[in-house]
């Protein structure tokens, strides 16, 4: 028998599994509510987060159902079809809340570089990518483009193509169904004008030249995302 190729498996991944496991065997019955994120991560030995990512993974893949101000409820998978039992997911695409963390670092130092090697070009498209978040958000669109076009226009400021890369590679991970299931429970207008306002601070110290200032901006920006992500369930949507 030939060796397969073994891959490593994403933290979340592996949690998924073991409920998803624990699910197939009876021991959480089809309607019944499973622990709370706390009480699985405590005898997971894992962070919240980590949990989170995996509860989002399985309700992608249709084995959970997330319902606000209740909890997680195992979904009856007996009556589908292989077609119908839903997704199947990357199992190398990257949890939500472990790439914001990740951003934190890289991006941090990018804001940084960004006050000290921006001209007057890169400024103008930073503005330019505000006022279109700020456009979309006065009507009631989420302004993921801006979003994007801003923290495109602070990397290409210091003309390093790696690390244009690699926020593009970023941003296409921000794309897919983990975080935009993730997204649809904690995104609201109220949370984007706060990140809006986050932005203009980073932004300020980029055109102040202060890269220290840059730097803290831009981890206090990555700091409120996690936050905002890691709400509780109870919390998300209450306002919008």
């Amino acid at each position: 028998m030939p060796l397969q190729t073994v891959e490593p498996q994403r933290l979340y991944r592996q949690i998924a599994e073991q409920l998803r496991s624990l699910i197939s065997k009876g021991e959480f019955a089809p309607g019944t509510r499973l622990p709370s994120e706390r009480d699985l991560a405590n005898q997971l030995g894992v962070s919240r987060p980590s949990v989170r990512e995996a509860l989002i993974a399985m309700e992608v893949e249709g084995w959970v159902e997330v319902r606000t101000g209740s909890g997680v409820y195992v979904l009856d998978r007996s009556k589908r079809t292989e077609r119908n039992k839903g997704p199947q997911l990357n199992s190398t695409e990257w949890g939500p809340l472990e790439l914001i963390r990740a951003r934190r670092v890289v991006e941090g130092e990018i804001a940084s570089m960004a006050a000290e090697q921006a001209k007057r070009k890169d400024t103008d498209a930073m503005r330019a990518a505000i006022d279109a978040m700020i456009s979309d958000a006065n009507r009631g669109v989420l302004p993921l483009e801006g979003d994007r076009a801003f923290h495109t226009a602070i990397v290409e400021s210091c003309g390093n193509v790696v690390l244009i890369e690699t926020v593009q590679s970023f941003w296409d991970s921000r794309r897919g169904p983990l975080f935009t299931r993730l997204g649809g429970y904690f995104e609201t207008m109220k949370s984007w004008q706060s990140a809006i306002s986050e932005h203009e601070a980073i932004f300020a110290a980029i055109c102040a030249h202060d890269s220290a200032a840059a730097r803290t901006a831009m981890h206090a920006h990555m700091d409120k995302s996690h936050a905002r992500f890691s709400a509780s369930w109870r919390r998300a949507k209450t306002t919008s």
